[in-house]
């Protein structure tokens, strides 16, 4: 397995919430969990998955006649090497100005602020 997966696009990440949520699934499944959210064409789905496939994204198993794909990567993976895109090109790799932005952006509740501190305390080597 390379050690960088290319970035995913928009769509792409789109399917792969969806195979993240369900497990593997056919492309039919997909579409299904799509057309919940927004209008999207079948084939649209099937061109994404091949491309993906093509690109790493997802497996493809060809046991059966319909074709399941699964994510090559767990969801955090995926997050993490976004995440650490992100922090080089827009934050100059300032995971400080990254958080307080964050923390600007959007109002965290109080239970994931105590998750925060938690994850601070934890990286200090204390704990509370």
């Amino acid at each position: 397995m390379p050690t960088e997966l290319p970035r995913p696009t928009e769509a792409e990440l789109e399917i792969l919430r969806v195979l993240w949520d369900r497990g593997p699934s056919t492309v039919r499944d997909v579409h299904t969990d799509i057309q919940r959210v927004r209008a999207s064409a079948y084939t649209t789905i099937l061109k994404l998955l091949q491309i993906m496939t093509e690109k790493g994204l997802v497996t493809r198993d060809e046991a059966e006649r319909s074709h399941v794909y699964s994510p090559r990567v767990a969801e955090q993976v995926t997050q993490r090497q976004l995440i650490t895109d992100l922090l080089a090109r827009a934050f100059k790799g300032s995971t400080a100005s990254f958080v307080m932005q964050a923390l600007d952006a959007s109002r965290a509740t109080p239970d994931e602020l105590a998750e925060i501190r938690r994850l601070i305390d934890r990286r200090r080597g204390g704990a509370r």
